[in-house]
């Protein structure tokens, strides 16, 4: 898909860019010509080419290791290999046969998101259910999730493009999909988050609906009839509040769980979970409120769940400030904890169908539920004795995990680890379920990352203090790492620093060849988990409330100084880039501080007033707990400073993002560019709020990467970059 741009910000359409060819060569010195030479690696290397460079990259050792600056080598670990090899994970299921079901996202088919069969024959390739004119993906709440349901052999999902229900028998490979919910003439209806009702032959799902407002749409908790083909209006079950999540039907079909919050409130500040009794006409009869009522407990319920045995456990944050596992007891509506530690068994709530435990096969008076949570920046996985209190690590490669699933004798985890891109594993335990027997990944988001293993760089947890006297914040550090070149012994490598996006979210030190891209080329990484992170409790989750745009800053700017005070990095190569609101924190770092040479934003927030009008109602009041009063919006909107920015910087932006509209880019490019600093805008059609197709993806990277070159790196890059016009530059 072909991206505009602003006139004078990129001079080529992007079609007519990558279908000629490249016009742009890097002058190298004598030095870097002959290591070129030695490499014996082009910009468009065959695939022996590559094979003797990964051959080389194996056997060479530090006497055998060329010479050469940071940021000038060269890397196997090309933007093609980024962009087209990593798939997203979106889920995963397991059919009436016990096979695995998954979800994965496409950047080469422009980001179609596909389910997946696992083939029935050992040694077969997966199998696609969805078929090709359909992709798999909900935007409710705009980030979407939990976008398809099985059960038994038929699976219910949304469709992107029309936001319907769709319908699928999986035991054929040739079912076709058939709709469920009306035709609105557009996507203005879209579900999430559904659960078959086997009681009355009907799906229950949250429904967001925007056909009186895109910008306040009215979300429900409705069922749908599927006891015939007549597509009906879906009836409404629950209503009011002006959000739900997680509906869950215990085994008998009696009783529906679900959460729900309203504004100002986030789903991680404070939620409510009810429980509805269902009647003989399937209406809710009564409900009662289980957790978040009491105004002295500050808590967020999340991910509530039905045993066989049909009691109600859930996660929530009360009174430690963690989420934990806790179950409720429905005769004296008590909330009772089930295993409390200092760790997190929850993730914040911006996508829906998260599943971080599930209930494994009874056996005796015991009620084992596989888990996992999060502490000190890893992920866990255990199996948590309800009756008995009592919590069995288990031994995976994983060092994060996001998602379980469970099957009959087995279950499957999506993790990954600092050598492991994003996977579906296949868990065997013993006949006790205290250890594991057999540990089978069964899909990897990236199958052929593994031969680039030589050039990875491992995370280091990192913890540094802040600007607040005893308190510190922590990051994952990635070394520069290539097994063929080195640098001079008097060198620092330059620091690429990411700020995260949410900001209420969480980086991990999870194998990214996005990452691997800049470290094999000689540049230092250090991805960051400011103050107002998840992952470290709400105590630290807090630190932002009130303080966007200055704890995340400051935090960002304190891990810079300490890899320049311990010798890592070159304090004179300092940059910094981030999406969405790391966008922010970005653009408010090199307004209000001196401490990075240049940043790229992707799709970041610029003016916060602007932000607070236009955004989406998910987080429309999101931004008021983060910053405060108006005079505030106003002193923490880089917009408004323009004078004090005094560095380059380079902009990527969606053209169908509904989150971080299209004005915040074009606005802060028009006056960086009129101040007379150096600046560029490439702004992408056919793109929402982060980039899904495999052509943007790579031109981003390619361009950060020559842009920060260009202007603070004082080395010519190895690849072959044609580098877009930056006005006052070029």
């Amino acid at each position: 898909m072909a991206f505009s741009a602003i006139a004078a910000t990129l001079l080529t359409r992007f079609s007519a860019l990558h279908n000629s060819p490249l016009k742009f060569k890097v002058s190298h010195t004598g030095r870097l010509i002959s290591i070129a030479r030695v490499v014996s690696i082009t910009s468009n290397p065959s695939p022996r080419q590559k094979r003797r460079c990964i051959s080389m990259a194996s056997t060479a050792s530090a006497e055998d290791k060329l010479t050469a600056p940071f940021g000038s080598w060269k890397s196997p670990i090309t933007a093609d290999v980024v962009s087209g090899a990593e798939k997203r994970l979106g889920g995963t299921a397991v059919d009436a046969r016990g096979r695995l079901i998954f979800l994965e996202s496409r950047p080469t088919e422009s980001g179609r998101s596909v389910l997946v069969k696992e083939s029935g024959k050992a040694g077969e390739e997966p199998i696609d259910i969805t078929p090709k004119e359909f992709s798999v993906r909900t935007v409710a709440q705009e980030y979407g999730g939990g976008a398809f349901k099985i059960s038994g052999d038929t699976v219910i999902f949304s469709n992107y493009k029309d936001q319907r229900l769709y319908k699928q028998s999986i035991s054929s490979e040739y079912s076709s999909p058939s709709p469920i919910t009306p035709d609105y003439g557009g996507p203005a209806v879209c579900y999430a988050d559904g659960v078959f009702d086997s009681r009355f032959d009907r799906f229950i799902t949250v429904r967001e609906d925007r056909r009186e407002s895109s910008l306040n749409p009215i979300t429900t908790i409705v069922a749908i009839d599927l006891r015939d083909n007549n597509i009906q209006e879906p009836k409404v079950l629950v209503a009011g509040n002006d959000f739900y999540a997680f509906p869950r039907l215990d085994p008998k079909g009696e009783r529906l769980a679900w959460i729900e919050w309203s504004h100002p409130n986030m789903p991680w500040d404070k939620t409510e979970l009810w429980v509805g009794y269902i009647s003989e006409n399937g209406d809710i009869c009564k409900r009662t409120c289980v957790a978040g009522f009491d105004p002295k407990l500050l808590e967020s319920p999340t991910e509530p769940k039905w045993s066989s045995k049909g009691e109600l456990f859930f996660i929530t944050d009360r009174k430690s400030g963690f989420w934990n596992l806790h179950r409720w007891i429905e005769s004296n509506n008590e909330v009772v904890a089930v295993y409390s530690m200092d760790a997190e068994f929850a993730r914040p709530l911006w996508i829906f169908g998260m599943n971080s435990y599930e209930f494994l096969q009874s056996h005796g008076q015991k009620e084992l539920i596989a888990c996992s949570y999060r502490q000190n920046g890893r992920s866990y996985i255990g199996i948590l004795d309800a009756v008995q209190s009592s919590l069995s690590l288990l031994d995976t490669p994983f060092t994060d995990i996001n998602n379980i699933t469970s099957g009959t004798e087995f279950f499957y985890v999506e993790g990954a680890s600092a050598v492991h891109p994003l996977s579906v594993a296949k868990v065997t335990l013993d006949d006790r379920k205290s250890k594991v027997v057999d540990f089978k990944i069964i899909r990897s988001s990236s199958p052929d990352s593994s031969k680039y293993k030589s050039y990875f760089s491992l995370p280091e947890f990192i913890e540094f203090p802040t600007e607040v006297p005893g308190q510190n914040a922590y990051a994952y550090f990635y070394p520069p790492s290539n097994p063929i070149y080195q640098a001079g012994q008097e060198e620092r490598p330059p620091l690429l620093l990411k700020s995260h996006g949410g900001p209420t979210s969480e980086t991990r030190g999870i194998l990214n060849l996005s990452i691997q891209y800049w470290t094999s080329r000689g540049w230092a990484f250090v991805d960051v988990n400011y103050g107002g992170s998840t992952g470290y409790g709400r105590e630290y989750r807090e630190r932002l409330l009130g303080r966007w745009g200055i704890v995340d800053v400051n935090d960002c700017c304190s891990c810079a100084r300490f890899l320049v005070e311990s010798g890592k990095v070159d304090g004179d190569r300092l940059c910094i880039t981030g999406g969405s609101a790391g966008g922010y924190t970005t653009l408010a770092a090199l307004a209000f501080r001196e401490t990075f040479k240049a940043g790229a934003s992707l799709y970041g927030v610029a003016d916060l007033s602007l932000l607070r009008v236009e955004t989406h109602k998910f987080e429309s009041h999101y931004i008021d707990n983060l910053v405060g009063g108006e005079s505030d919006y106003f002193e923490r909107s880089p917009i408004n400073f323009v004078d004090k920015f005094s560095c380059p910087i380079i902009l990527f932006q969606g053209l169908e993002d509904k989150v971080v509209p299209p004005v915040q880019a074009r606005k802060i490019y028009q006056a960086l560019k009129e101040k007379g600093l150096p600046v560029a805008l490439v702004e992408y059609e056919g793109e929402q709020h982060g980039f899904r197709k495999a052509e943007n993806i790579k031109f981003t990277l390619e361009q950060q990467m020559v842009f920060f070159a260009r202007l603070v790196g004082h080395f010519k890059v190895a690849d072959e970059i044609t580098p877009i016009k930056i006005d006052n530059f070029d």
